[in-house]
């Protein structure tokens, strides 16, 4: 093509700012940078993944309209995603448009096919499946994985020459046992790079070890697992019940264990603890090291919490983020999805991200339970925070500091009850609902100006909510 790739991506834009409004057209493709076009690919640069996935999911269709337009058919579209380290450092990730232009599939510009174990292949060939964006850099370390961590990083360090021969990690979803996974696959890979590492789920070695019965091939199935240097295994209770699957993978299993090489599973359960799996497999896992993934302390999820919001490129307050943290109790995966959540709410409702947004936003994305609060917490609360007296609160006095409490009080009562202008009105010294709707209003409308007034109102949110 001899017209400047960057030159028709302009023209893209044109187009795509006289279809969208402005607002939307200036966040979503005005930080678009176009990186490169070769072979039919177009890569286009974008701030942050959060970006390259809303993309995905909300303007597919115009950008495949569009480069279809002005780029050709069979144009494929990549993004290159930046993003910022606490050392400031620009780590590049690459994904691919998962929808195709005008209807056909893209050209693979990213491999990701999952080792045959028909091919014989060289270790300099060979695609390991490790996701390198999952490190021991970025899984970090509290009390509720201190052992687990420690453990993976030595066998990542010394595979096979450690005790921890299998190193069987087990703990409820979205502790972190895929990410420890890769880790360990990303720690050999770096250090050794001679050796072989697979990581592959249960499920993915049983739909292969399915396709070896079907098509007579069990021996090169057998022949190309035993050949693994490090063998790791995702979720690997989905084995349970299937007799044929456990005989082959005992005998491979045997097989690398003997030879020194090292395995690695993970599980939802403890050993003791799984059904329909064969004892002489169950003893093996035990052979080694077994260990748990607790769910992460409150520490661990606030040092979560903080490098998401960083690596997205946030600024979050403290006080959100503890609110987040005492609450997200569950999993990583449900305090990254919080985040996330509330960048897009954030991003698309041009608002503050603050505790009366995280809190919508988890109850309608997370298991969440909304604590109770009564108009007697509120008052208790907003009195002492004030430091003026409840019955002052109730007075018909027109002091600054008093009337500021009660206005205050009726603010907070209107946002956590059901209670009409009037009854709330009843609560505050017998106020009428014109009164009431005023206060509210004032209260609203202080805390958009007066950014420490704000903070009180922040303050209270979270004592409330304790």
């Amino acid at each position: 093509m001899t017209t400047d790739f960057k030159t028709l991506w302009s023209s893209c834009l044109e187009i795509i700012r006289d279809v969208l409004p402005e607002a939307a057209y200036n966040t979503w493709f005005a930080p678009i940078v176009p990186s490169k076009y070769e072979g039919n690919v177009l890569t286009i640069q974008v701030p942050s993944q959060f970006f390259y996935e809303y993309l995905e999911d909300k303007y597919i269709d115009l950008l495949q309209q569009t480069l279809h337009r002005v780029f050709g058919s069979g144009t494929v579209l990549s993004y290159r995603i930046l993003v910022e380290t606490e050392n400031n450092l620009a780590v590049e990730m690459r994904g691919v448009s998962k929808a195709p232009i005008n209807n056909k599939k893209p050209k693979a510009t990213i491999t990701t096919k999952v080792p045959s174990p028909f091919d014989r292949v060289e270790t300099s060939d060979f695609n390991s499946q490790i996701n390198s964006r999952y490190s021991f850099n970025n899984f970090f370390e509290g009390e509720s994985n201190k052992l687990a961590r420690t453990a993976a990083e030595a066998v990542g360090m010394n595979p096979a020459k450690t005790a921890f021969n299998p190193l069987f990690v087990y703990g409820k979803s979205g502790v972190g046992k895929t990410h420890m996974c890769h880790a360990i696959g990303s720690e050999v890979l770096e250090l050794f790079p001679d050796k072989k590492v697979l990581y592959v789920s249960a499920h993915l070695f049983k739909v292969q070890y399915t396709d070896a019965r079907r098509f007579n091939t069990i021996n090169d199935f057998i022949n190309f697992y035993q050949n693994i240097d490090v063998l790791i295994i995702d979720d690997i209770q989905e084995l349970s019940g299937l007799e044929k699957t456990q005989n082959t993978f005992f005998h491979i299993f045997n097989h690398l264990h003997q030879n020194n090489k090292q395995l690695v599973m993970t599980s939802d359960c403890s050993p003791m603890e799984m059904v329909g799996v064969e004892e002489r497999l169950l003893t093996r896992f035990r052979w080694g090291l077994s260990v748990k993934l607790e769910r992460p302390d409150i520490e661990l999820r606030k040092t979560i919490l903080k490098h998401k919001i960083l690596t997205d490129g946030l600024t979050i307050s403290d006080e959100v983020v503890d609110f987040i943290a005492e609450n997200v109790t569950e999993n990583v995966r449900d305090l990254e999805g919080v985040i996330v959540s509330l960048m897009a709410h954030s991003i698309i409702n041009n608002k503050d991200i603050n505790i009366s947004l995280a809190r919508r936003v988890m109850e309608q994305n997370i298991k969440f339970e909304k604590k109770k609060i009564t108009v007697q917490k509120i008052q208790d609360v907003v009195s002492d925070y004030f430091s003026v007296k409840k019955d002052l609160i109730q007075s018909s006095s027109r002091k600054r500091e008093i009337v500021q409490a009660r206005q205050v009080t009726m603010y907070f009562i209107k946002n956590h009850t059901e209670l009409s202008l009037s009854q709330i009105g009843s609560h505050v010294g017998n106020r009428n609902h014109a009164t009431v709707l005023h206060g509210y209003n004032n209260i609203k409308n202080l805390s958009e100006v007066d950014r420490g007034f704000k903070a009180d109102l922040e303050s209270i949110e979270r004592l409330l909510q304790s």
